[in-house]
């Protein structure tokens, strides 16, 4: 197996050994620093180069500079994707969004992992692990995300969480190490914006 391929898999593999995948991160890089270079009204220029970078998007979507990742094309995105200055996503391995996601400044994505042995950690092995977000979730301000994690649909992550086990969906969850504290309901329209905005959902629904 290359190199590439044992990265994919979530095996141990040598990134800075391996001439191709040096040539496709300084490729990721190159075009990352084009996105942060670009003027921030010239908004169509930044589109162009997202759809250059990334593996999959849809038709709307917006990156604020500055934003930083590995490879690109082992990135999805989803219908209505946002995320705010200073992301950073190590795509090592796929990291996979929902449509609705809300990203907040100042938050990681990293895939990437390193043995906990210092002896092959410094003979340079590393591993790599799938993330993968649902639909509908809200991701707070400098929230990491570790290896292998997936979060389910209508999520909310509260700022400042380190989310290093899966979070399943419809819920609240917040801390280091993130953790559901409850669940997400109808009762929440009420609660956050009070009658006015429960009436126009009611009228749109009828």
């Amino acid at each position: 197996m290359t190199e590439k391929q044992k990265m994919l898999a979530g095996m141990l593999y040598y990134a800075d050994r391996d001439e191709c995948l040096r040539n496709e991160r300084l490729a990721a890089k190159d075009l990352c620093f084009e996105l942060n270079n670009a003027k921030p009204s010239d908004t169509q220029k930044q589109a162009d180069i997202i759809k250059r970078l990334l593996g999959k998007t849809k038709s709307g979507f917006c990156i604020v500079a500055p934003f930083w990742c590995d490879y690109g094309y082992n990135i999805e995105i989803g219908e209505n994707f946002f995320a705010n200055h200073n992301t950073v996503i190590l795509d090592c391995n796929k990291v996979i969004f929902g449509d609705n996601v809300f990203i907040a400044p100042n938050c990681g994505f990293y895939t990437a992992g390193h043995p906990v042995d210092a002896a092959r950690r410094n003979d340079g092995l590393e591993y790599a692990l799938p993330i993968k977000v649902g639909n509908n979730v809200w991701i707070g301000g400098g929230v990491h995300v570790m290896p292998g994690v997936t979060i389910g649909d209508n999520v909310v992550i509260g700022g400042g969480s380190v989310v290093v086990k899966d979070i399943p969906g419809n819920c609240v969850a917040v801390g280091n190490p993130c953790r559901p504290i409850r669940a997400i309901t109808e009762s929440d329209i009420l609660k956050q914006y009070g009658d006015s905005l429960a009436e126009r959902q009611s009228v749109n629904k009828s």
